[in-house]
Formats: C-alpha cells, structure tokens, sequence
C-alpha cells in the first residue's frame, strides 16, 4: 500500500462541542507542571504554578471513555492554593473528594471507615489515571471562543451514576459499611486496594499560561 493512498485514512472526526449537561466517564490524567512544596506535602512535580498570579493547580485532562463521544477529550484545572484566599483551594479539595467518591463507589454521605480510607491518597500521582463520572460544561477560553471543561463530578447518590459506571447500585442503611444520616451506604468496591504511588514524572519545567479562574 502507497503512502500517498489516503482511502484507507480514517475520517476526519468532528470537533463540535460536547453538550453542556452530558454524564459520561472519563479517565484523568495530570500534566506535570514542575511545582513542590513540601511543606504542603506537594511532591513529584505534578502541580504547576502560574507565572501571573503565583496561583498552584493540577492541569487535568480527561478522556471519554465510552458512548457518543468515546475518545474525546476535555482539559481544566484543579486549584491548589490562590494568593486572593482560600476558596480557590477548597473547591479543589471538593473536586477531589467527589473524584474519588465517584470512582471507588463511595456515597457521600458515607462515613465508615473504609469510605474516609477511600477517600485518603498518599500524593497526587493517585490521582493518574482515575476514572469518574463527570458533567461537562462550557466556558470561555482565553481567546474568548467555548470549550468544555469539568467543574463537577457525579457520585453515587445520583440516580444515573450505577449505569454510567457499569456497577451494582449499593443498599441502605444497615448493610455493610453503614451510612450517615440516613444516606444510602455505599463502601469501596469489591476487590479495592489503594492504588500504588504513580512515578516521579519526567518533566520538571513549570509551563506559562494563567488559569481561566485566574482571568
């Protein structure tokens, strides 16, 4: 076969948005940015500091994993720290509970002891490669045109998450692993085990760019 036969090529896929609302999994994955602090337990060279406002963040892109819009990707940040206060930290904190609430079953509203050592992670490179429903949404780029991002993750109380995630919908209060409050408890999958710390990635270089938050 020629090289210069382009019949057998594949077709160019469309790059319309993916509506705003859309459930889907998706497996994350972190650019290194360069940045620690130890002093914040922040190792490994996963988070990146922009240069504008000194602001720390985990540059996060996710693939679909199946459905209409398998292959797909999609990039946001998750805040770490912010000079303007707290809340920018928090709401990272928030997305990344959710994550691992949506991707180890856990309820949120579940307090056990294995869901609170489900929700523990020994450094960001756990969070390589996690898989979790997310809703899309669409925002404003730098340059003002859209594209998607993720500010909001679906967990196991939502009634569409069991489908989505291919597992079996987890009992009330009373089964094993219980529930706060009356909340359906839901305990880590069966056959769970904490994931092993991912590897020291290779880059060290912290990449320009301010954060759409920071705008």
């Amino acid at each position: 076969m020629s090289f210069f036969d382009f019949n057998t090529a594949d077709q160019q896929q469309s790059f319309d948005l993916i509506p705003k609302g859309t459930l889907a999994r998706v497996r994350m994955s972190i650019k290194p940015g360069g940045f620690d602090d130890p002093s914040q337990g922040w190792t490994g060279g996963w988070a990146t500091q922009s240069h504008d406002t000194g602001a720390v963040y985990l540059a996060c892109e996710g693939v679909v994993m199946e459905g209409p819009f398998a292959r797909r990707k999609v990039w946001w940040n998750i805040g770490l720290y912010s000079a303007k206060g707290p809340t920018w930290g928090n709401m990272g904190r928030t997305f990344v509970r959710a994550a691992l609430n949506s991707a180890r079953n856990i309820h949120p509203g579940d307090n056990s002891p294995q869901a609170q050592a489900a929700r523990r992670i020994s450094g960001f490179g756990d969070l390589e490669g996690l898989e979790f429903v997310a809703r899309f949404d669409i925002e404003k780029d730098g340059r003002g045109e859209d594209k998607n991002t993720i500010k909001s993750v679906i967990e196991p109380d939502h009634k569409d998450y069991a489908a989505i995630m291919g597992v079996v919908p987890r009992g009330g209060v009373g089964n094993a692993g219980g529930g706060q409050s009356g909340a359906p408890a839901a305990v880590a999958a069966p056959g769970y085990t904490p994931p092993a710390t991912a590897a020291r990635p290779a880059s060290s270089s912290v990449p320009s760019g301010k954060p759409a938050w920071a705008q």
